[in-house]
């Protein structure tokens, strides 16, 4: 199973969202990473077939996505997904599936079987227009399965959960990983290090680094430092570089910064995450190209 984008590129006005982007992606969760406005949204429609490229192609298994087949292999979350709030959760989801061409049948099995994974069966008859973010966002979820796609395009799917229902969302996209391409989206860089097989880094419209974890973050050792000052020093340091975190220590400021060169006599090398590679990249002080 193969999904192989080939200089895809798409342009509004002046500005070029997706620029010549080339990738292939094969079974396994992919971790989309990148700052608003690197394009990963746009790339994300351009892959379902909701916008046009200018230029370039998508195709699945050696067939254009423009193709009606696509669509029964297609499963997708959109970041802003719109909702019929006076509908049951049940009655939105037999509605999703008759759009899907499942039957009645199959949409009661995949119904009760996807309620039962995002944990909203015991809600399944209430009015959605009752339901907090977090479980807007489980039916969301649920809805994006309906047809066991084979590519699964996720935009954003841990906003609005909790922490617990992150960790159990993670779990099911990681199991999900094993027999279907996963694409996921989000500004939540723990989900994407926690399962993502692959980790791509979005800027400008183009993939900056492909590949796993440990192969990601290479780019930045040596460059993540910790330091211990005083306060103004502190200061300093915090608007002249990125800064991962930081906290009072009676008359001093921890802190922890990511830059090309040691930022302080003070600062002492540390280990890189995928958190301090995102900073490095895309934080406002950051001027690194």
């Amino acid at each position: 199973m193969e999904l192989i984008i080939n200089r895809l590129s798409k342009q509004y006005k002046n500005k070029i969202a997706v620029d010549r982007l080339s990738l292939t992606l094969t079974n396994g969760v992919y971790g989309l990473l990148g700052a608003n406005g690197a394009g990963k949204t746009t790339l994300m429609r351009l892959i379902c077939g909701i916008l046009k490229p200018t230029s370039g192609e998508v195709k699945f298994n050696g067939i254009d996505i423009s193709e009606e087949s696509y669509r029964d292999v297609l499963g997708y979350l959109p970041q802003d997904f719109s909702y019929y709030p006076e509908f049951s959760a049940q009655s939105f989801m037999y509605y999703m599936a008759s759009l899907k061409g499942l039957t009645k049948a199959q949409a009661k099995i995949k119904t009760k079987e996807l309620f039962e994974m995002v944990s909203l069966s015991d809600v399944s008859k209430k009015k959605i227009k009752t339901f907090s973010g977090g479980m807007k966002q489980r039916l969301g979820i649920a809805q994006s399965l309906l047809n066991n796609p084979k590519v699964l395009i996720l935009d954003e799917p841990t906003a609005g959960l909790d922490p617990k229902e992150r960790v159990r969302f993670r779990n099911i996209i990681s199991e999900l990983g094993k027999d279907r391409i996963v694409l996921l989206s989000t500004h939540i860089v723990s989900d994407i290090e926690n399962i993502a097989n692959t980790i791509l880094v979005m800027k400008d419209g183009q993939l900056i680094h492909t590949g796993g974890l440990k192969e990601i973050i290479k780019v930045i050792n040596g460059k993540v430092f910790e330091c211990s000052v005083d306060n103004k020093t502190a200061q300093n340091l915090m608007e002249c570089f990125p800064v991962i975190n930081f906290r009072s220590e009676d008359e001093n400021t921890f802190l922890r910064l990511v830059c090309d060169e040691k930022p302080h006599d003070k600062a002492i090398s540390t280990p890189a995450t995928l958190e301090d590679l995102y900073l490095y990249y895309f934080s406002e002080v950051n001027k690194h190209e």
